[in-house]
């Protein structure tokens, strides 16, 4: 039967409040694991109007200063212009920081301890997470987040290259995809609300957004004359940022994985060290569904995995082709675990995770960008899955 859908997905740019948050704490975790690979992270920010406060769990031999790394992360996502009152020239700093707690360190240490069954390196928390792909785009991601992020990357390139004098930092994307039978036929809506500089008039900006972002962006033969566009529907966007709405580390979960397509285990990932497997282990399951799907093993993929804190070994694994694998989904999974380890130490090194590389993952989607330094969006396990499949 013929089966015809909408869906949406929304991106936001580093600007956004909450996004400003996961730049600072991800900018955090790579100052520690630049002087300290060992580091242990879990940093978290907030930020309203033009105060920063740094609060959670660090231990690091890492030696670096945290108001001036703030600093450098707001400089960086261009909170720069004189008419904003969030600047990285005059923020209140408030660092509330504390160590790792050593029951949970204990539990994530390779060694032994009281009560610890085993001496191998363990979850740093319990908790489940999802790794997804699908053949919508040439990334193996849903189309409708993939078109969102790449809208809000050009608007930030188009502000920081002086193209667009006007806009300011804060901006958030939205795309709407018609699906018939699996396939994208069209973009139905296309919504782009960005900050901007007081009086430039409503009818610019619509005109400027649509010619020199939106129909640049988006595959021409997917924007058709039914589809809706939207910038800046309240007609006014200047006061935006930390200014207009306090930001938190962690609050866009649903725009850092699969817009809501793949469904979310609830951990955020940014300002946090890869012995959390709320960000290490939804990058492994990321991989091996890229993997599957590369392979031609499925068009569509879904796995879980679920893990106990202080436990190596995960206490599920379940994947889901949604009717789409080309061969038994038993197989699969013999597959995947032959192929794959999922014990927590294993995914960092088999990632290659204890470097300083968060900060390219914070932005547009941690998922979904061709990038050698971001291992989890290679391919090279193709070869492998398919001759554990045929066994």
């Amino acid at each position: 039967m013929s089966r015809e859908f909408i869906f949406s997905s929304e991106s936001v740019t580093e600007g956004h409040p909450d996004k400003v948050c996961d730049t600072i704490s991800d900018y955090i975790l790579d100052q520690c694991l630049k002087g300290d690979p060992n580091s242990r992270v879990a940093c978290e920010t907030l930020v309203k109007d033009n105060m920063v406060v740094l609060a959670g769990e660090i231990s690091t031999d890492s030696q670096f200063n945290y108001q001036s790394a703030v600093y450098e992360a707001i400089r960086e996502i261009g909170y720069t212009y004189d008419d904003c009152a969030f600047h990285a020239e005059r923020f209140v700093f408030v660092n509330a920081l504390g160590q790792q707690s050593s029951d949970i360190a204990q539990g994530v240490d390779d060694k032994g301890a009281d009560g610890k069954d085993h001496e191998e390196q363990g979850a740093g928390d319990q908790g489940l997470m999802f790794g997804f792909a699908c053949k919508d785009t040439p990334q193996l991601m849903p189309a409708p987040v993939i078109y969102s992020h790449q809208l809000g990357e050009e608007l930030t390139r188009l502000r920081k290259d002086g193209e667009i004098k006007w806009l300011r930092p804060d901006s958030k994307t939205q795309v709407s995809c018609r699906y018939v039978d699996g396939q994208v036929k069209e973009i139905t809506a296309v919504v782009v609300s960005t900050m901007h500089a007081e009086g430039v008039e409503h009818e610019e900006i619509k005109q400027t957004i649509t010619e020199k972002l939106i129909h640049k962006v988006l595959p021409a033969e997917l924007v058709t004359e039914n589809t809706e566009i939207l910038v800046n529907p309240t007609g006014k966007f200047v006061i935006g940022g930390p200014v207009g709405d306090c930001g938190l580390t962690g609050r866009k979960i649903i725009v850092d994985t699969y817009g809501g397509m793949g469904r979310h285990g609830g951990g955020a990932f940014s300002g946090k060290d890869p012995s959390k497997v709320d960000r290490s282990a939804a990058y492994m399951c990321r991989w091996v569904a890229k993997n599957i799907v590369a392979a031609g093993l499925a068009e569509k993929v879904e796995i879980q995995v679920a893990y106990a804190i202080g436990h190596p070994q995960p206490v599920s694994i379940d994947i889901d082709t949604f009717n789409t694998a080309s061969v038994e989904e038993s197989a699969i999974v013999a597959a995947v675990k032959e192929v794959f380890s999922f014990k927590p130490a294993d995914i960092v090194a088999q990632l290659d995770l204890l470097r300083p590389i968060y900060s390219k993952t914070t932005n547009y989607g941690h998922f979904g960008r061709e990038n050698a330094e971001l291992p989890w969006e290679n391919t090279d396990k193709v070869t492998e899955l398919l001759a554990a499949v045929s066994q």
